[in-house]
């Protein structure tokens, strides 16, 4: 069976790596000369692969003198695996190819055991979406003032393919926050999976399709988002009062009422509470209307931080996820 040439393909290699090719593309495959060694140094799955008893000369595939290991991966994702085990893998997040040729990596680190280099893909998925609160806040910053790229907005990856993602390799550390962000979206919007995030056509794209786990788990957190705001707005806000040692205690009261008013007109089913209690903290001190003294101001603030982070620290349970310390402990260092 022939295959034509890829990169990379060392004269010295002592292996040939080929892609399968199927019924629907049957000239696809693609030939990767390595060293065994190097490929079997990184994966168990590797050295077992080329310790099994070679079969007899008549019958192996052979290309230039080498086997021929047949590999049931796409060309370009095996490609920049092989390049990742010789190199290193790069991460970066300018474009959505940056998170195509992380899936990639991350679904062929985990299938072949490459532990070093999967936890080194799901370290770099965590910068965008964290499990910190802090890194929340991170992103959504980039988000608001980074520019689009190729008509994408940031993050360029449509937290669909991130869910799936996940989903496919089983990390659980990304997952509350990619569907805190999943939730923002109309379901009927992705049913229709006509984002064009979710079109951009890629070997190593995941599915677009809704999953009916993740349905529910889009529902539940769709749901705890609004109970969130509802609470913040009607009763953290709506019934505060000013503090007992407050020298202008009515006119704080009102300016705490005042602001429940105003927030209760300007959110929207789309709308992130965690970024939305931090965007009150900030409009009660910037609104020159607002006749809140500082001792009740900076009270208001630290509560809606105690609030925040209780909010962050329930969303793996939402999911009915581990603990956020339980995932660190199972995706970054088991």
């Amino acid at each position: 069976m022939n295959s034509k040439r890829g990169e990379p393909w060392f004269e010295d290699g002592n292996v040939i790596l080929a892609t399968a090719t199927s019924s629907e593309s049957p000239s696809s495959s693609t030939a990767f000369r390595v060293h065994r060694s190097v490929m079997a140094r990184h994966s168990e799955v590797f050295e077992s692969m080329f310790l099994v008893p070679q079969p007899t000369t008549e019958i192996v595939e052979t290309m230039d003198g080498c086997q021929v290991v047949r590999m049931w991966d796409a060309p370009v994702e095996l490609a920049n695996l092989i390049i990742a085990l010789y190199d290193g893998a790069t991460f970066s997040n300018g474009k959505l190819e940056d998170f195509f040729y992380l899936a990639g990596i991350l679904r062929l680190a985990t299938k072949y055991f490459i532990a070093k280099l999967r936890v080194q893909a799901i370290q770099y998925l965590t910068q965008t979406w964290s499990f910190t609160l802090k890194g929340h806040d991170d992103m959504v910053e980039a988000a608001l003032r980074s520019p689009l790229v190729d008509g994408l907005s940031y993050p360029r990856v449509h937290p669909l393919h991130v869910v799936n993602l996940a989903r496919e390799v089983n990390v659980h550390i990304i997952l509350p926050s990619a569907i805190y962000f999943l939730s923002l979206y109309p379901l009927e919007d992705l049913l229709r999976a006509d984002h064009a995030k979710l079109m951009v056509e890629h070997p190593s794209r995941p599915s677009s399709v809704l999953s009916p786990q993740d349905m529910k788990d889009y529902t539940l957190m769709f749901q705890k988002r609004l109970d969130v705001i509802l609470h913040f707005v009607r009763s953290f806000c709506g019934t505060r009062v000013a503090l007992r040692t407050c020298p202008t205690g009515p006119a704080c009261t009102k300016g705490f009422a005042r602001l429940s008013a105003r927030l209760a007109r300007s959110w929207i089913t789309r709308t992130g509470p965690l970024h939305y209690m931090s965007q009150a903290v900030s409009d009660l001190e910037e609104d020159p209307k607002a006749s809140v003294c500082g001792p009740c101001r900076r009270a208001f603030s630290q509560e809606v931080a105690t609030l925040r982070e209780k909010t962050w620290s329930e969303l793996p349970s939402i999911l009915g996820l581990p603990t956020w310390e339980e995932m660190i402990e199972m995706d970054l260092y088991g």
